[in-house]
């Protein structure tokens, strides 16, 4: 296998090495043989169940094409009627995928060079038009024929089954070339890569299904990015609370924000801290006439911003929600970037760092740890560009705030990316649309406060925290039955109920371990 963990995520110049690598070994696989086969296994154990049914193939001009041809051979040598379309001139084709249709030909295929007329009853569609061989350089949309033919396909009300990944998505970026299929299912090739994952990608995959071929590699390059799910998640999880513990024992947390207006979004952020286990959260809000308590959740400690530095120890400082960027809150964010304290940095926090120089100076050259949580509009203000260009390469925006602000960071949105300072990113699998609505960024902030100041790591906390937070979204849509209405506040109590019930299993289990060790050893002795 390329690589041991089942979970790592390669870019495509990596997966190009590997494919390279292979073709050197003194055996070298068959690599689009494996391919073909797999993917037509994924189809008939998926898809078909049964021989005896009509099967649309498209096929590009390069090595998707091929795997397409060796699918659509074996879909017809299992007994069902195969109908494939490409416009690749056979001359032209790259050697293996020129001898995959030579083969098809061979058992009796035929090749159409344009989709059937009339309506058809197509039990699956396969696409293998391009794959991850696209121009990732320069983006050039799909147009003409092929652009004719994935519109066609789309509206066809048949499982398209994509090869290693929709044809007009970005392997590495998630990105649309103009148009893209739809894939039911995307059976993925040697490992998994980021555009099956963030921007588009989660809507255009569909379920993805990774074959890593049984290749077997002397130096396979080292993953960069993995994927963050409930697996890993879960292994993160603060420990147990001991009997004796009090609310010390679970450290202070303090959101600093809330000014005129805007004062929700720092009440927020606060009582998301609180409900995740935080044992103090203060809250320092801006506002003209703050309040002097949170009527709905007296146990917020609200205190003039000033206060907040006084509170020893003051495990993770969040800044940001409801800030605005006033004069005043420049100050205060000054203060905070100078103090030792961990600090998540969200919002207004990261507009002013992206309009002043000297707070971007400051956060790059911190000893404590940082935690920026941008959308792509905060994130092109930090890069200095624009929302399109953070969202065609989202996995290097993301890498380049952590690196040039010394920091962790998580750029939001489908497929949330989560990047360490050493380049190390984790490409979130939870959330849905629901989370489009006002305020659940500042709850996401409060839940990596709550995790840090219980004793997390920075790294451990965010990764927790981010998969939790969609977590959340994903069991409030299924209990409701769609994504219309969730609130920001409702995102706090199920990610509660969440990480009580993880907590709670990993308990269970290792209680279940103890027990049944002490039987093992009271039988032994």
């Amino acid at each position: 296998m390329p690589n041991t963990d089942p979970d790592a995520v390669f870019f495509t110049a990596q997966i190009r090495a590997m494919e390279q690598q292979a073709l050197q070994l003194p055996k070298p696989p068959q690599l689009m043989e494996k391919a073909g086969l797999a993917a037509a296994q994924v189809v008939r154990d998926r898809i078909l169940k049964n021989p005896n049914h009509n099967v649309l193939v498209l096929a590009g001009p390069g090595n998707n094409g091929g795997d397409a041809f060796v699918v659509a051979r074996y879909l017809k040598e299992w007994g069902n009627a195969v109908t494939v379309v490409s416009a690749a001139e056979h001359d032209r084709l790259p050697a293996d995928a020129k001898q995959a249709l030579q083969a098809w030909l061979d058992c009796g295929g035929a090749m159409c060079t344009s989709l059937p007329d009339g309506e058809h009853n197509w039990d699956a569609v396969i696409d293998g038009l391009f794959g991850i061989g696209l121009d990732q350089s320069h983006h050039r949309p799909i147009e003409g024929q092929y652009r004719d033919w994935i519109e066609t396909v789309n509206r066809m009300t048949a499982p398209i089954v994509a090869l290693d990944i929709p044809s007009g998505l970005g392997s590495d970026d998630g990105y649309i070339y103009g148009i893209a299929i739809r894939a039911t299912v995307t059976v993925t090739f040697i490992g998994l890569k980021p555009g099956l994952f963030t921007n588009f990608g989660p809507e255009y995959c569909g379920a993805v299904v990774l074959r890593d071929l049984d290749i077997h590699l002397p130096a396979p390059p080292e993953p960069q990015a993995w994927l963050l799910n409930g697996a890993r998640a879960q292994k993160l999880l603060p420990p147990s609370r001991s009997a004796n513990s009090h609310k010390g024992s679970f450290g202070n947390a303090a959101i600093l924000g809330g000014s005129t207006g805007m004062a929700g979004a720092a009440l927020l952020a606060g009582r998301a801290a609180l409900h995740l286990g935080a044992g103090r959260v203060y809250a320092g809000l801006l506002a003209e006439n703050a309040p002097a308590v949170d009527f709905l959740q007296p146990e917020l400690m609200l205190r003039p911003p000033s206060e907040l530095f006084a509170v020893k120890p003051l495990n993770c400082l969040i800044v940001g929600p409801g800030l605005g960027q006033s004069a005043q809150a420049r100050s205060w964010l000054s203060m905070a970037l100078d103090s030792d304290c961990v600090l998540v940095l969200d919002a207004d926090a990261l507009n002013l760092i992206a309009q002043h120089p000297d707070l971007a100076e400051n956060l790059s050259q911190r000893k404590a740890a940082a935690i920026l949580t941008p959308h792509p509009a905060e994130a092109a203000r930090l890069l200095n560009t624009d929302s399109a260009t953070v969202q065609n390469g989202r996995m290097n925006a993301a890498l380049q705030i952590a690196q040039h602000f010394n920091c962790y960071a998580v750029l939001k949105g489908a497929g949330s990316i989560c990047c360490f300072p050493d380049g190390k990113r984790y490409l979130n699998t939870s959330g849905n649309p629901a989370l489009s609505t006002a305020g659940t960024g500042d709850v996401l902030a409060g839940i990596i406060g709550a995790l840090i100041a219980q004793g997390l790591s920075p790294g451990r906390a965010v990764l927790l925290a981010v998969y939790l937070h969609g977590a959340a979204a994903d069991r409030w849509v299924r209990q409701h039955q769609g994504m219309l209405g969730m609130t920001a506040s409702e995102v706090i109590t199920e990610a509660r109920s969440l990480m009580n019930g993880w907590i709670n299993r990993e308990c269970h289990s290792l209680r279940f371990n103890s027990d049944e060790c002490g039987n093992l050893q009271g039988n032994t002795n």
